[in-house]
């Protein structure tokens, strides 16, 4: 799965809509939905406000790991070593 589906998936089970992602980024909703679709590639700079706002590791996005892990978890895992 690539990062724009990933993105997307997570999105949507987190029941956000795209218009409210932009918001958060700053943007319109008709740029994110271009990062969403693969049409413009998305500015790294952007990986972490998505990733704290949707609560989600940007390894998950990035395809590093299989399952959605929460900020939360990954905050953790950084706290033990």
């Amino acid at each position: 799965m690539y990062y724009t589906d990933r993105l997307q998936w997570i999105r949507d089970c987190k029941n956000v809509t795209q218009k409210e992602m932009a918001k958060a980024l700053g943007i319109q909703q008709q740029q994110y939905a271009r990062y969403e679709k693969g049409i413009n590639i998305m500015p790294i700079t952007y990986l972490r406000p998505i990733c704290e706002y949707l609560n989600i590791s940007a390894d998950y996005i990035l395809g590093l790991i299989n399952e959605p892990k929460s900020l939360k978890d990954e905050k953790q895992l950084i706290n033990i070593k």
